[in-house]
């Protein structure tokens, strides 16, 4: 199925060349997980297309996908909510952003209120 994603391959020229193999080199790669203390971390109150309902996002994480949900489970089972990780940002649902500012300076993070 990766071979037919057409998707990631818009704008490319291809040959007449019946050998022509097509290879992604920078979509597998995740940056490597920066340390607690380097990370800028800015949590927020969103409602956008969300139904007006209220959500905490936390957005600034460098590092690899595991250890962004590995952080949001955590977050999410402190605040007793639902919610999901991923494209860099965890979403907790509910207003828990003082809360989420406190559990992430108590581990070390460097997190910020936002709104």
């Amino acid at each position: 199925m990766a071979e037919n994603d057409w998707k990631s391959r818009l704008g490319v020229v291809y040959s007449t060349n019946s050998d022509f193999g097509y290879k992604s080199d920078a979509a597998d790669e995740q940056p490597d997980t920066l340390h607690p203390s380097k990370q800028r971390l800015i949590v927020k109150i969103d409602k956008r297309n969300r139904g007006g309902k209220q959500v905490t996002l936390i957005t600034g994480f460098t590092g690899k996908a595991e250890d962004l949900e590995k952080l949001g489970k955590e977050l999410r089972t402190k605040c007793g909510t639902g919610g999901s990780a991923k494209d860099g940002e965890i979403v907790i649902q509910g207003d828990f952003r003082e809360r989420v500012v406190s559990l992430l300076s108590s581990m070390g993070y460097n997190a910020k209120r936002g709104n």
